[in-house]
């Protein structure tokens, strides 16, 4: 079988095996699969960490100095391939997780087997990168640490370009405690939560501005109300309100003011009183973490003749963590494609080889301490 045949093979194996990060038994069989599918390629079995009931797998050759990074778990619900069935046609994969980010091991594992020896690498595929990686943060960072380099397989950027920054993330809840009163004989007893929480949407939405100036480029601060409720009836004065709030920011001093906006936030309701929860999550993947490696991928894309080009992307990854505490990181290396967690997902299915070629000489020279 040809060498993209079998990644096609491998690729649809991991693809018909769901893996809804919610579902722990999906999650269990994808392990299954994913451990097989390694042990196959690469002679043998990982160690399985289930954490919390999320399985995560780990293989460790030698003493290493390399970390390979990506994740097994999807944000499609089981039963997605009914109307997101696997098929290749016309050079183009789909199905759920296909591009983000099964493609993105079928790419790992050939790339380690067809190096001589895989020495020096470690492989972590954790269960719970799309849900925020709760249960395997500490896994992340634990195996990164002390490593000269950490690639990361999820999925590239527009064009195929390697991610050589990510934003860092964070995500509150904002609270308002009120007092409920009936709306239509005694509203002026109440101190309605509702009001108060449509007043901090708006100071909240205009917060990015107090950050940075950044925005124009289209890499700035962002601070977003999501997700918002209030009341408990048509006829009452709501007793209590909330809103989430997503923020994405380009460096770590922008995390830390906003957190500080955040929690200064003040009611305006007489009475009210409001209640921040939640904070940083991710730290951003600045692009000092990775422009070494961005380097020597340029230089091996050079000799192979491969066009690498990089990209800074408001999206956040595993990858925010090994760099994080310090690794230098390129994020990206996965399945040339797009439309990840949508519709039309999908993976450009001559890419699947080039890619792996491209990171077997990346450990390669990251393993030799090679600069290109």
């Amino acid at each position: 079988m040809s060498g993209l045949a079998a990644m096609l093979d491998d690729l649809g194996e991991l693809v018909t095996c769901e893996s809804f990060s919610a579902d722990h038994d999906a999650l269990a069989r994808s392990a299954e699969v994913v451990a097989a599918q390694g042990r196959r390629l690469l002679g043998t079995a990982p160690e399985r960490l289930v954490i919390d009931g999320v399985p995560h797998l780990r293989w460790t050759f030698g003493t290493p100095r390399v970390l390979l990074l990506g994740h097994h778990d999807t944000v499609w619900p089981i039963g997605s391939l009914a109307a997101h069935p696997w098929s290749v046609a016309d050079g183009v994969a789909r199905g759920p997780g296909v591009f983000d980010m099964k493609a993105g091991l079928v790419q790992l594992f050939h790339a380690l087997a067809s190096l001589p020896s895989p020495d020096g690498v470690q492989v972590l595929i954790t269960g719970d990168e799309e849900v925020g990686s709760a249960t395997s943060r500490a896994l992340v960072e634990e195996s990164a640490r002390d490593r000269a380099a950490t690639f990361v397989l999820e999925g590239s950027a527009d064009g195929g370009a390697l991610k050589t920054a990510r934003k860092g993330t964070s995500g509150y809840e904002v609270v308002v405690h009120g007092r409920a009163a009936h709306a239509g004989l005694e509203p002026h007893k109440g101190i309605n939560a509702g009001v108060e929480v449509a007043r901090q949407i708006l100071v909240i939405n205009d917060l990015a501005g107090q950050v940075d100036q950044a925005a124009d480029d289209g890499y700035g601060t962002t601070v977003t109300p999501t997700l918002m409720s209030a009341g408990t009836a048509g006829n009452t004065v709501p007793a209590r309100a909330s809103v989430l709030v997503d923020v994405r920011v380009p460096n770590v001093a922008a995390q830390e003011r906003v957190d500080e906006l955040m929690r200064g936030l003040t009611p305006t309701v007489p009475g009210a009183r409001l209640e921040v929860l939640g904070g940083p999550n991710r730290p951003p993947l600045e692009p000092a973490a990775a422009a070494d490696l961005f380097g020597l991928a340029q230089a091996i894309g050079a000799r192979m003749g491969i066009d690498v080009r990089g990209a800074a992307v408001g999206g956040a990854s595993d990858g925010n963590f090994t760099a994080g505490i310090g690794c230098p990181t390129l994020d990206g290396l996965g399945a040339v494609g797009g439309g990840a967690h949508a519709d039309d997902e999908h993976v450009m299915v001559a890419g699947l080889p080039v890619r792996s070629k491209l990171l077997a000489a990346l450990i390669t020279s990251a393993i030799n301490g090679s600069r290109g």
